[in-house]
């Protein structure tokens, strides 16, 4: 290995992550663009076409389909459960609710990873919690309380809205635990990614069918995007995000993303697939403040760093 090897490793895998992150900026606008579509079917569709996206990574890196063969168990369950489950709930949720707030309370998950990598051993990047986490914590869920108690009579209890709300809730949870899962299989390589999407657009294909009328997309400009949705934000993203939470440096990663929360909240409303309101803007605030507040000792350690 060349000196410096095993320092600039962890940066490409950090980059790979953040450039995963301005991809999933502009997922909610691209899915907004096809909510004609059933959940399940988008989801089948999107990760079929992931599954191709597959190819281009093993053609860049190197790595063997062969490996697939190795894969543990466990990693098959964790990829398809945060896969499929994060995917069925988010498009459940921009489809029953207002696009923009499901959108925020989704993006609570950057604080999540923060919170839930304290169940990690040292040796994974875990971390002890602190007061800062608690109160990130609790700026996270006072905007998340300001989107759902909006005082509008759709927000009632069962209702389709606060359906879509619990929907970017459990979405959430499920990509939040789903990364941090993922750091205990370090060792597995990257192209698992593309087993666990062949898998999952295997299940959402079965499940749809089961219960969902398939809608095909309408003209060219919605196959255009669906392509988009399945080769960036649900296709590479994922096998950067993946090496990212691997190899990467997990908090950093984590820090970065609390900017997805605003940067998709501006290009749904730049795209006129939302409204701006203050109380938008106020809970996006509280998002993004409270994320950051997670964070706080990563950015202290980063400026002691460059000092």
């Amino acid at each position: 290995m060349k000196p410096g090897a095993g320092n600039r490793a962890p940066g490409r895998a950090t980059g790979l992550g953040l450039v995963a992150i301005a991809l999933w900026s502009l997922l909610a606008a691209i899915a907004t663009s096809l909510r004609a579509i059933p959940p399940l079917q988008l989801v089948a569709m999107s990760f079929a076409l992931a599954s191709v996206a597959g190819f281009a990574w093993v053609a860049a890196t190197g790595e063997s389909l062969s490996a697939l063969r190795r894969v543990p168990l466990g990693y098959w369950l964790l990829g398809i459960y945060g896969l499929f489950g994060y995917h069925a709930a988010y498009f459940f949720a921009l489809q029953n609710s207002p696009p923009v707030e499901a959108n925020l309370i989704n993006y609570f998950w950057p604080l999540l990873i923060v919170l839930f990598s304290v169940l990690l051993p040292p040796s994974r990047g875990g971390h002890p919690l602190r007061w800062w986490h608690v109160a990130g914590a609790l700026l996270g869920f006072a905007g998340v309380a300001v989107i759902i108690s909006g005082g509008a009579p759709a927000t009632a209890l069962g209702s389709g809205p606060f359906k879509g709300y619990l929907g970017a809730v459990a979405a959430a949870l499920i990509w939040s635990s789903y990364s941090v899962g993922s750091r205990i299989y370090a060792d597995v390589p990257t192209v698992a990614v593309m087993g666990t999407s062949m898998a999952t657009a295997l299940l959402a294909a079965l499940v749809s069918l089961s219960f969902e009328t398939w809608v095909w997309p309408a003209g060219s400009a919605q196959w255009l995007a669906l392509v988009l949705q399945g080769c960036g934000p649900v296709g590479v993203a994922f096998y950067f995000w993946d090496r990212a939470m691997k190899r990467g440096h997990l908090r950093f990663v984590g820090i970065a993303s609390y900017a997805t929360p605003l940067l998709s909240t501006l290009v749904l409303v730049a795209s006129g697939l939302a409204q701006a309101s203050p109380r938008l803007w106020l809970a996006a605030l509280l998002v993004t403040l409270g994320a950051t507040l997670g964070g706080a000792e990563l950015w202290r350690k980063q400026s002691a760093q460059r000092a």
